[in-house]
């Protein structure tokens, strides 16, 4: 579809707006892949200013995958309580080892718990690659901005050039005003988006109740062993069971024990 005038234009003031206006995270200032690789892990199914201190906390301690490679993957869990969704950290911890063995692959996919969006994300943001990671934000911002169908990289020249910038505005925008109930009163393109004004609501499908899940009742088993490092089988079977088949936990010598995950075999 050819680019309009307009396209360009609106564009151009988004990526002005967040040469000035985008939020200073740490790991902007950073096109390394690792550093990418941790803020996107730690910040799936997690809004970034909730995730922010567990990234700085792990990069600190972790600062190569090596680091994390060498450490136990309990120690990770431990860092990571108040996160939710351990399973994340596992993942994590494997790819360090993967990475520290063999390298960056050349398909990010094939990393534990690299999908599709990740693989793009460590492109844009680290590699500076002409590559949109789509996930809920960025496809919301591009589906109200340009209905029609959103430029690419290859349209214009502006977005080849800065990809990174591109990448990262729109995904700030999603963030901040453009969110499932669009804030355009306080949105820096409302007088260009075609959108303005909007009172569809665009969000990612609603996660179940906390209180009562399973998620809450492998994390009271989790918050045990990480800060005593045995829990009780027989307190939570199902729970416990469930831990141990995500390989961050492992039964211990006696049958009633549930061990902190160093003791895991690694796989």
């Amino acid at each position: 579809m050819p680019t309009t005038t307009h396209d360009e234009q609106l564009a151009g003031v988004i990526l002005a707006w967040f040469s000035t206006e985008g939020r200073d995270w740490p790991w902007r200032a950073s096109r390394d892949r690792w550093t990418v690789l941790v803020c996107e892990v730690c910040s799936q199914q997690t809004q970034i200013a909730r995730a922010a201190p567990f990234v700085e906390r792990i990069l600190d301690r972790f600062p190569t995958p090596g680091d994390l490679a060498r450490a136990e993957l309990g120690e990770l869990l431990a860092m990571w309580q108040g996160l939710g969704y351990p399973r994340r950290a596992r993942n994590l911890w494997l790819a360090a080892q993967e990475l520290d063995a063999n390298g960056w692959p050349d398909d990010l996919r094939t990393l534990p718990g690299v999908g599709p969006y990740t693989d793009a994300a460590i492109r844009c943001f680290a590699d500076e690659a002409p590559v949109m990671p789509p996930d809920i934000n960025t496809r919301r911002v591009l589906a109200r901005c340009f209905p029609d169908g959103a430029p690419t990289h290859a349209d214009l020249p502006l977005l080849e050039e800065q990809a990174w910038a591109w990448g990262s505005a729109v995904m700030e925008l999603g963030q901040t005003s453009c969110r499932a109930r669009a804030a355009c009163e306080v949105c820096p393109v409302e007088a260009l988006c075609p959108s303005a004004g909007t009172d569809e609501v665009i969000a990612s499908p609603r996660q179940k109740r906390y209180a009562g899940s399973m998620r809450q009742r492998r994390g009271v088993l989790l918050r045990a062993i990480t800060d005593s490092g045995v829990a009780v089988w027989a307190d939570d079977p199902d729970a416990a069971a469930s831990l141990v088949a995500d390989g961050l936990a492992s039964r211990g010598g006696d049958e009633d024990e549930l061990l902190l995950a160093p003791f895991a075999e690694r796989t």
